[in-house]
């Protein structure tokens, strides 16, 4: 494939927090959400979810990154409850002191 043959689609990230998840966007479409429980100063990841169209595209990772960051911007702190965000926060170090593990 040539470059000028290669397709790029517009991704985007959201907090839907009416329905307590955050959300991964492919050109408007819903891909994947991270859902989860909010407490008082936390935010308890407990599910993460791909679309089987849309995975292995790395929209998890891009998804995970942008929650952590928003959740942590806020003041408030991780639990990784969810099996991915545990592996996810296992391999990125950066917000380490705003984990609080399960």
């Amino acid at each position: 494939m040539s470059q000028d043959d290669s397709f790029h689609a517009e991704v985007t990230t959201r907090n839907n927090s009416e329905l307590h998840q955050y959300e991964v966007l492919v050109d408007g479409r819903l891909a994947g959400f991270a859902q989860y429980h909010p407490l008082p100063g936390q935010v308890d990841f407990h599910h993460v979810e791909v679309g089987r169209e849309f995975e292995g595209q790395g929209l998890a990772g891009v998804l995970a990154h942008f929650a952590i960051d928003d959740v942590v911007a806020a003041g408030l702190r991780v639990i990784p409850n969810c099996e991915f965000m545990s592996a996810y926060l296992t391999k990125h170090h950066a917000n380490d002191q705003f984990i609080d593990w399960p």
